[in-house]
């Protein structure tokens, strides 16, 4: 398997599979293994619903009230996808859409002081919220206007704020805004989970607030996304791009060694045999020796028969809880999505809140979250240690993704897929270029 070069791509995140599509529009002759029967890994969804009650050792076994098994799709590792955001794009120009359905999430919420509040990004939204006095308002409206208006290539938008070099601090003090204020722009606009960004130059939070607006103004409700029937349909869309570009999927295949030569990856074993290639993608759980742990994610999925309170009676929502308003150092996140989505028999809901763990109670971390949701009729508890790969693969040529964030969006998964890309072809990856190709091998029958 020499020609176009090839490599063996193990499976786990969807991280993998959204690598190996793109690697496979690329011309590379891709393999796919995944030890496990189904694809994605971690991210994948569980069903029926009696799975998801094993999964977490309930031999019991759901009650007749959660209705028939069949009907429920729970993703492990919730996630939204911003409209506008980069996996949306990847899935545009890899033609996966035509495999997905898409519903906008209904709603996006902020927390403060005990209570929720929609989360206000667009000039009119500002003025009539409930999250801000009259003053705040207007000084937050000018602050979105600046963002709005904002160019990096062109001076004349900068007023007096330089994109490099002004800190996201100065910033905010340059339009008097409050601390709440300040809470809500930086981790529920620009999605930051701490606040170490506030020091750093800003240029990116800019764009992340322009990139939240952008995607809200796709749709209206919210600037996010959600598949029908979940997320365990993202890697199988990649698997079938994959495979009409010459890739080959094997599910239910272990993998026994990594086999290395000079310092470099060769090949992979399974069940005796090996498989040669020049580069290997995999997930953390595969190379454990190649990671190093970066962490624990404390994530609660909890079932509901009701929409969440305050929140207009939404099918599917996110709520952000500001780490200041809760005294940490990491935001919780609640991500909840209904039998809208296909995820859930009809009038159930599914609510997941996680966060980065801090202390040695992670349950009670999360407690501020879960008080949002009551009543709650079942709860599932998993702490999942968090990894990254201790080198850039570079010289092993072995790359190794890193594990899910507490974050429930895309957009640092997808800097991490463009990383691996980068350090793979040795340039960064374009998106005009991803379209180019699929054009000449699509384009002029479906026109």
């Amino acid at each position: 398997a020499e020609e176009g070069g090839s490599a063996a791509d193990c499976v786990a995140l969807p991280q993998e599979c959204i690598l190996s599509g793109i690697m496979s529009v690329n011309g590379k002759k891709v393999l796919h293994m995944d030890r496990n029967p189904y694809y994605g890994g971690e991210s994948s969804s569980i069903t029926p619903l009696e799975e998801l009650y094993k999964r977490f050792q309930l031999l019991e076994g759901p009650p007749e009230s959660m209705g028939r098994g069949r009907d429920w799709n729970v993703d492990l590792i919730p996630k939204f996808l911003m409209a506008n955001g980069q996996l949306v794009k990847m899935l545009l120009y890899t033609e996966v859409t035509r495999y997905l359905d898409f519903k906008v999430v209904e709603g996006s919420f902020v927390y403060k002081g005990g209570k929720i509040y929609k989360v206000p990004s667009t000039e009119t939204e500002a003025l009539a919220s409930n999250l801000m006095g009259m003053f705040e308002k207007r000084r937050f409206r000018k602050f979105l206007v600046f963002v709005a208006n904002f160019d990096e290539n062109d001076p004349k938008t900068f007023e007096g704020v330089d994109p490099q070099t002004t800190s996201m601090r100065d910033v905010y003090r340059k339009f008097d805004l409050g601390q709440d204020v300040i809470d809500f722009t930086g981790h529920a606009l620009a999605l930051y989970r701490t606040d170490d960004y506030l020091d750093q130059p800003c240029l990116e939070t800019i764009n992340r607030i322009k990139l939240y607006s952008e995607s809200l103004a796709r749709y209206g409700k919210s600037p996010y996304l959600y598949p029908l029937y979940g997320l365990g349909e993202l890697p199988q869309g990649f698997a079938r791009l994959s495979a009409i570009y010459g890739g080959t999927y094997m599910l239910n295949k272990p993998v026994d060694d990594i086999i290395m030569e000079n310092g470099k990856v060769v090949g992979v074993k399974s069940e005796g045999e090996v498989a040669r290639c020049k580069q290997l993608i995999c997930d953390p759980s595969y190379i454990p020796d190649r990671v190093r742990k970066a962490g624990q994610v404390i994530r609660i999925i909890c079932i509901l028969s009701h929409p969440i309170k305050n929140t207009n009676d939404a099918n599917s929502c996110q709520i952000i809880i500001p780490q200041n308003q809760v005294n940490r150092k990491s935001d919780i996140y609640v991500c909840m999505i209904s039998y809208a989505h296909n995820v859930a028999a009809q009038g159930k809901y599914i609510a997941i809140a996680s966060t980065t763990v801090e202390t040695t109670d992670p349950e009670k971390e999360v407690e501020p979250a879960l008080e949002l949701l009551e009543p709650i009729d079942q709860k599932f508890v998993a702490i999942s240690d968090l990894y990254e790969p201790i080198d850039d693969g570079c010289e092993s040529q072995v790359f190794c993704s890193c594990s899910y964030d507490a974050t429930t969006h895309f957009e640092t998964t997808c800097n991490d897929i463009k990383d691996i890309y980068k350090r793979m072809a040795g340039m960064a990856f374009d998106f005009e270029n991803m379209k180019r190709k699929q054009n000449d091998v699509f384009g002029e029958a479906e026109q």
